[in-house]
């Protein structure tokens, strides 16, 4: 059984337009995801998969929402019993071992505020992070460098009183031992919390100048119901994958929250050596995995791949976001596996925006239609609403207050929440189109969008050009200043296998550009790179790129 009928009106929709009229969620007053839904499978299904983990190690467990219930129990217990009360920040860094979905859960029932973070973070990052939030404590791995970077970042961290880490540490103690004796069987502390307050706190990517916090309440939970039940389309008694590490965004909306309202269980691979999505082939077709959700690099590297080797059958339907997905990447995955990709938006300030849901016909390269959880639209510069097809504007949200899966905020950044709250809109800052039959059609970041010879060029279509060739694995189009032009295109390129840098390859790509799109979109700058820079959540930092390019 799952818990679905208890917070959404209706299940089941026959199409797009049904789901965006009927969908509604019931959001209680009071709500805790670690109470009223872990708790409560532990109470009426104890015995019911709620985690499949395995690491690159051989290991695996197979973790119950009993066994969710009673270590989130212990967890909530000992750290209430350090002083970890009600609306203190917890930065947790766990990668995708186990213990993280028990520390989620035990920190949503304490009333603290989770931070999830990368364990790729450098010593910086902990200092700026802890300092800025205010942090209280830090769990963490103390795998790949991320230890010896706290130790190095505590000095100049105040407030961070407790550190508990797996792996040994001068500074910290043990994990294990620190909540293996507590009780299990319920909690020593009573807290109530309102669905409207603070729960979660995600820095983002740092894409454009320093991470901002965001701020969620615990009806962000409930909102992720749409994500994964009508995107990720997943079943009660099934197994979704969400490739994401627990210190991204995407972690939300994949392996945690909509899923266990859906009774799906979440499959995670905890990896500490080096890594391909290749290695990850056999695990999918061990365990029957039934939904996927990948970013678009993964199916960049996987079309380039002889799949037939893996038998996928059990996966029934993929999903991607984070990034626009490149045509030609949508048709090659069709051909090798047998099912469409069903493209989604959002960012980490919301839950899923836009998207292709399961009984709508996918288009690649669209994002979708509007989520029935918001009522999103195209402005121009203006702040206007675009009301005709086929014209660019920037994708906003208009404010509702009944509406859920918005941020409460950016903690501490006044000057940035006016920023993006403008005229009753919560602005993405990502430019779009719309078709007629209501698909929206990503173009680019705003500050992306390449002004060449008197042309508005997106970078992705020139990007989705590019991918169409053979020799091309990764891109990423920038603009490069202009005497004559203004901006001219600029293309970074990695190469797929077996092929190599040259003139002639330049050439030959160039060329390739100009048949498959508007000629005038051609790159007349190329350059090969092993790779392109990314964020932690492997999103193509193409402000980096121009940022070296104007120091050349």
């Amino acid at each position: 059984m799952n818990l679905l009928d208890r917070y959404v009106t209706r299940t089941s929709f026959a199409d797009y337009d049904d789901l965006k009229k009927s969908y509604r969620v019931n959001v209680p007053e009071r709500f805790n995801f670690g109470r009223d839904v872990v708790d409560e499978y532990a109470r009426i299904e104890p015995n019911k998969t709620a985690l499949v983990w395995c690491n690159d190690s051989g290991e695996e467990r197979i973790i119950s929402f009993k066994d969710v219930s009673e270590n989130s129990n212990r967890i909530a217990n000992a750290l209430y019993k350090a002083g970890i009360r009600k609306g203190d920040a917890v930065m947790v860094m766990l990668m995708s071992r186990y213990e993280y979905w028990y520390t989620a859960a035990a920190l949503h029932k304490l009333g603290a505020v989770l931070i999830p973070a990368t364990a790729q973070l450098t010593y910086k990052d902990i200092i700026y992070r802890c300092n800025y939030a205010s942090v209280k404590a830090i769990i963490s791995v103390t795998a790949k460098g991320v230890g010896n970077y706290i130790e190095m970042a505590l000095p100049q961290c105040p407030t961070v009183k407790k550190v508990l880490t797996i792996g040994k540490l001068s500074c910290s103690e043990d994990f294990y031992t620190f909540y293996k004796d507590a009780r299990a069987d319920g909690t020593d502390f009573e807290i109530d919390n309102l669905t409207s307050e603070p729960m979660l706190a995600y820095f983002t990517s740092g894409t454009t100048g320093m991470p901002k916090m965001v701020q969620h309440s615990h009806a962000y939970t409930l909102a992720h119901i749409l994500t994964s039940f009508c995107w990720h389309d997943c079943k009660d008694g099934g197994l979704h994958f969400t490739a994401a590490d627990t210190g991204w965004g995407k972690a939300s909306w994949g392996k945690i929250y909509g899923e266990w309202f859906a009774g799906c269980a979440v499959f995670t691979y905890d990896y500490y050596g080096k890594y391909t999505p290749l290695d990850l082939l056999p695990l999918l077709e061990k365990y029957k995995v039934t939904s996927l959700c990948a970013p678009p690099t993964m199916y960049r590297f996987l079309i380039k791949e002889d799949l037939s080797k893996f038998d996928l059958s059990s996966i029934k339907h993929y999903t991607t976001a984070g990034e626009p997905l490149n045509p030609e990447v949508y048709r090659k995955i069709i051909e090798k596996l047998g099912h469409p990709i069903y493209e989604g938006y959002g960012q980490t300030e919301t839950v899923l925006c836009l998207g292709t849901f399961p009984f709508m016909e996918p288009r690649p390269g669209s994002m979708g239609k509007p989520s029935p959880l918001y009522e999103v639209v195209l402005l121009d510069e203006h702040s206007q609403v675009i009301e005709n097809d086929f014209c660019e504007g920037e994708i906003c949200i208009k404010y509702n207050p009944d509406q859920i899966g918005l941020m409460i905020g950016y903690y501490n950044q006044d000057g940035n929440v006016r920023s993006v709250w403008q005229d009753g809109y919560y602005h993405t800052g990502d430019v779009a189109q719309r078709d007629k039959d209501g698909y929206y059609w990503f173009v680019g970041r705003d500050d992306d969008i390449i002004k060449s010879s008197g042309y508005r060029i997106g970078p992705f279509e020139v990007e989705s050009a590019l991918m169409e060739h053979p020799a091309v694995m990764e891109c990423a189009i920038t603009a490069v200043d202009d005497d004559v032009r203004g901006q001219v295109i600029k293309a970074t390129i990695v190469l797929a296998k077996n092929y190599f840098p040259s003139d002639e390859l330049k050439k030959e790509l160039q060329e390739h550009v100009k048949h498959t799109t508007a000629p005038y979109k051609y790159p007349r700058i190329v350059e090969f790179v092993s790779k392109l820079p990314k964020t932690i959540s492997d999103k193509i930092r193409h402000a980096e790129i121009r940022e070296q390019d104007s120091k050349k």
